[in-house]
């Protein structure tokens, strides 16, 4: 496999089956050496700039804290000239003069794209209306971990609103990784057909299969159980139609009992509405009166819940994508 220096990480689409499962190891890799209390200098004397337009926790503090642990230094940048004053062009045109890689996440897809056109770094997708490649490497990394089968052999069921982001590069992911990926949706909420065709030719070539349903029966024999939010940053107007849509497809210890297995896992890429515990919660209590939204309690708080696995795996997929393509060392 040719080295990935140099290049950006923009959606899993650009990467082979081969460089992925190659990030996952190198993942699996640094998490070892973390976890060892090893002093990383792989991204030393390297300078690194998150540039925010959507508010975030695991993505800003993940790409800080694996930054630091590889020796790099950071900006983050939230609150700047960048598509006000300056053009998204000549803003990636500086930051490239100023630093070795950069991170964005925001709305736009062509943004991300503009900034590795024009920057002469590598630049990261850490989230765009369209994709959230990092999320999907962290997620594969917890499935590595907490089921007993490769990649190739795992049934992964995602439930919820297949339309966004996350459903996307899931989409892509599985086909990539050869593995038996469900879509669980109303009819509505199913991702662009563009892409689910798109996809076809990758599962021909690995073997993956790619399907989408509305019916809860399909969810028998899951290795693995995903759902996200009903209501994507920027929809906040959308509650009471999402609500309507999606209860049925509450996350609940009946669903996870039709799996018929014991050793499935729940996923959930955060936050969660899984209680009150949040203004968003409590606003939809008092406007609708659900206590719970796309996930009960009682599964978040299970055993089979991963969602803190991996949420840390965040930390040491994104450590793998930066030194994957700023360092000349694994």
């Amino acid at each position: 496999m040719q080295s990935l220096k140099g290049r950006s990480f923009l959606k899993l689409k650009d990467f082979s089956s081969e460089e992925i499962a190659y990030m996952l190891e190198l993942s699996k890799k640094l998490k070892q050496k973390k976890k060892s209390g090893e002093k990383g200098s792989l991204l030393s004397g390297k300078n690194i700039v998150l540039l925010f337009e959507k508010t975030s926790t695991r993505t800003r503090c993940a790409f800080e804290v694996a930054a630091y642990d590889e020796g790099a230094n950071v900006t983050f940048l939230s609150n700047s000239q960048f598509g006000k004053k300056e053009s998204v062009e000549d803003s990636a045109k500086v930051l490239g003069r100023f630093y070795d890689g950069i991170q964005f996440r925001g709305f736009e897809q062509e943004t991300v794209k503009m900034l590795a056109d024009y920057s002469g770094v590598p630049v990261w997708n850490g989230l765009t209306d369209l994709a959230h490649p990092t999320q999907t490497l962290a997620d594969f990394l917890t499935i590595m971990e907490h089921v007993d089968k490769p990649l190739s052999q795992v049934k992964l069921v995602y439930v919820g609103d297949a339309r966004n982001n996350v459903c996307n590069s899931l989409i892509v992911g599985s086909a990539k990784m050869g593995m038996n990926f469900v879509a669980l949706a109303p009819k509505e909420l199913w991702p662009s057909p563009e892409l689910l065709e798109e996809m076809k030719a990758v599962c021909d070539e690995t073997g993956a299969s790619i399907s989408v349903t509305d019916s809860m029966d399909d969810i028998e024999g899951a290795d693995a159980v995903y759902t996200d939010v009903w209501v994507s940053m920027g929809e906040e107007d959308m509650f009471a139609e999402r609500i309507k849509q999606l209860l049925p497809y509450q996350v609940n210890m009946e669903m996870m009992k039709k799996i018929g297995s014991d050793s499935s896992i729940f996923l959930h890429c955060l936050p969660s509405y899984h209680d009150l515990n949040t203004e968003v919660g409590m606003d939809v209590f008092e406007k609708f009166g659900l206590e719970e939204m796309e996930v009960t309690d009682e599964v978040f708080r299970a055993p089979m819940s991963k969602v803190f696995d991996q949420a840390e795996n965040r930390l040491h997929t994104i450590k793998a994508v930066m030194v994957a393509t700023l360092s000349d060392q694994e």
